[in-house]
């Protein structure tokens, strides 16, 4: 058995070994300072270093060797008596002169300490080239490293502002693995209290690119890592240069929209495929800028497709002023919505008032004679068989002899309460002058075709974008007018699976009010097909942008189906937590900065970028932005004059109902 306390078992002491010495500081910067000795020191002399060394050497063990002298002074160099060249014959004078100052100059930076960097020069030139960590542990789409503080604070003095903010939250940083970077992003930070002069920071890997030889920048990023670094990697800042490359397009079609943040030249683009292929949300709360960060990604849009079909609801009107040079403008005035586009479902929510058991058989009476209606349609007759939901055109007072013909065939034992209630309704909304965008008499004609055309923007004609403004719209109809007008979208892609694929763009301003969460859901239609949009739609080429400043009261499944989102300010902690949940793994160290984003400021994330980046939103024009700017209350107090006659005049519009 073995003995540990044999005199053949010892402890290894790297102090006492021969040759061996133990580390001189185990400090952080201590560590990432540490570089091998300069390539100049390590070559081999040249001809007159070789002949000052044969001058100078010491002497053979028989005889004393001479004391050293001290390394702050220089030794004097002792020349041959009669020095020769290769042949023999002894040098000239000025030649030897010349050889014995070159020795000497060669022995003097041999022996001289290496400069220090000024301050200066280490804020700016080595910055990029010093690291300012290492790596602690590694996990799969993240990592945990350590961060020196004087290093930080030394960044904090370069010019370039991507260094300056180096290792601070939001920042990036990468990291070498074998010849490629590793970019990452700052999720957190904290004191390392195990380290003086340390921090313990999070970071999310964002992606890869390769190294050039020659300058060690980095190139040809993309998305994803294939490699990963091992624990004691070090950690530089990125510089400008280097997310110039992360953030430039890689040919495909893309959408400038303003700055990165914190660069001053890198401009923040959007990539249009991508991001309406999957469908993308704009957050942001009240006051942030989310109605021109919305008219300025469309404006972009529109320049780039001029021939484009873009559809928006406008739920207060804001976004006609914006769009007056580049689309189409259309409100209760000139809409013009045929009633008998309205699917079975889209009647049920205007025409039936009961609840319970009595809607059920309400809705049995107005399926049996709304089916009975559009069959007296001779386009009806044309076509053969037809269901309750075919967009037949058809006359109201069919619709209301129908209801009567069938109440009049009841015997007296049956309620007929039931039509009375559709009778009534049906009547009450015809005598209406609200709803005479929808249900005029002058609508009966066979329209669809003209209808569709004029909405979708078939052809363009220069205006790819049309405005649905149903800002005068009755509020109890609301709700059907959108789904009436997404459903025509969904369904024209459908039927039109055989035909050249025409995408088409739905934006839906204040998307809470239409998909809402399951809890605030009255299973309307409206939220039903806007779901269908979202978890179908790129299928047929429909693509799907959400506004709204409440996400936590936005329908969960449909948030998640949108590949991009566009975060602005929240300050609501169920948003955040809510947009938190529903943006990619990446992107956690920018959602931390969500709540101290200005005005104007936004996050983007997800597949209309290359990684999640803080953006600047250019400014906007004054003709192209909307009507959503704050009422100055100082300047509007301090006039006056009109106030009658402003009066009158919103009161006739007030009882004219538009």
């Amino acid at each position: 058995m073995s003995d540990m306390n044999h005199d053949n078992f010892r402890t290894f002491d790297p102090a006492g070994e021969d040759g061996a010495t133990p580390p001189t500081g185990n400090r952080l910067g201590d560590r990432i300072r540490r570089r091998p000795p300069p390539p100049e020191l390590t070559q081999p002399p040249s001809d007159v270093q070789r002949d000052v060394q044969r001058d100078v050497e010491p002497p053979s063990e028989a005889s004393p060797a001479p004391q050293a002298a001290p390394a702050s002074q220089s030794v004097p160099v002792q020349p041959s008596a009669a020095p020769a060249s290769a042949s023999g014959a002894p040098l000239a004078p000025s030649v030897i002169k010349a050889q014995e100052e070159a020795a000497a100059a060669a022995q003097r930076d041999a022996l001289a300490p290496e400069a220090e960097p000024t301050a200066g020069q280490a804020a700016t030139a080595d910055q990029p080239l010093e690291p300012i960590g290492v790596v602690l542990e590694i996990a799969g789409s993240g990592s945990q490293i350590a961060i020196d503080l004087q290093r930080l604070n030394e960044c904090i003095e370069n010019d370039d502002p991507s260094i300056a903010l180096a290792g601070q939250v939001g920042s990036q940083i990468k990291i070498r693995v074998g010849n490629s970077w590793l970019l990452a992003s700052v999720r957190n930070q904290k004191q390392d209290r195990r380290a003086e002069g340390s921090i313990i920071a999070n970071i999310d890997f964002l992606g890869e690119g390769q190294e050039e030889k020659l300058t060690g920048k980095l190139h040809g990023f993309r998305r994803g890592v294939t490699r990963y670094p091992i624990p004691g990697a070090l950690v530089y800042p990125a510089s400008t240069s280097d997310l110039k490359q992360v953030y430039a397009s890689d040919g495909r079609s893309a959408v400038t929209i303003g700055k990165v943040y914190p660069t001053k030249d890198i401009r923040a683009g959007l990539y249009v495929d991508a991001m309406l292929g999957k469908h993308f949300a704009l957050l942001g709360s009240t006051g942030t800028g989310k109605s021109t960060s919305a008219a300025l990604i469309l404006h972009r849009i529109c320049e780039a497709a001029p021939d484009g079909h873009i559809v928006m609801i406008d739920p207060h009107g804001e976004y006609s002023a914006a769009f007056r040079q580049t689309g189409v403008i259309l409100d209760v005035s000139n809409l013009q919505m045929p009633y008998w586009l309205m699917n079975f479902e889209e009647h049920c929510e205007i025409l039936l008032t009961s609840n319970g058991n009595e809607r059920q058989v309400d809705a049995d009476i107005l399926a049996r004679c709304l089916l009975q209606a559009r069959s007296k349609s001779r386009l009806a007759e044309s076509m053969g068989k037809i269901t309750v939901d075919s967009p037949i055109p058809y006359l109201l007072s069919d619709l209301s002899n129908a209801i009567q013909d069938a109440m009049g065939k009841l015997d007296k034992a049956t309620n007929s309460a039931p039509y009375m209630r559709i009778k009534n309704k049906l009547e009450e909304i015809k005598a209406d002058p609200r709803f005479q965008f929808m249900f005029s008499g002058m609508l009966v004609g066979d329209t669809m075709a003209d209808f569709i055309a004029k909405i979708f923007r078939m052809p363009s004609n220069g205006k790819p974008i049309s405005i649905i403004d149903v800002s005068g719209v009755p509020s109890d109809i609301t709700a059907t007018v959108v789904a009436v007008l997404s459903r025509l979208v969904f369904d024209f892609a459908i039927w039109g699976r055989e035909e050249k694929t025409r995408p088409i763009l739905l934006v839906c301003e204040e998307a809470h009010r239409y998909v809402p969460s399951e809890k605030n859901a009255d299973g309307s239609s409206v939220g039903n097909v806007l779901s269908r949009i979202a978890k179908e739609g790129r299928k047929y080429g429909i693509s799907l942008g959400l506004i709204t400043q409440r996400p936590s009261d936005l329908a969960e499944g449909v948030l998640s189906q949108c590949g991009t989102i566009i975060s602005m300010r929240l300050n609501n902690d169920r948003d955040q937590a809510f947009v938190r949940g529903a943006m990619p793994e990446g992107a956690r160290g920018f959602l931390d900065s969500i709540p101290a984003l200005r005005n104007r400021e936004c996050i983007i994330c997800g597949e209309g970028v290359a990684i999640p980046i803080r953006v600047t939103f250019d400014n906007l024009e004054e003709a192209k932005r909307p009507a959503s700017e704050d009422p100055s209350f100082v300047e509007l107090w301090n006039e006056t004059g009109g106030e009658v006659e402003q009066v009158e005049r919103v009161v006739q519009r007030w009882r004219a109902q538009g």
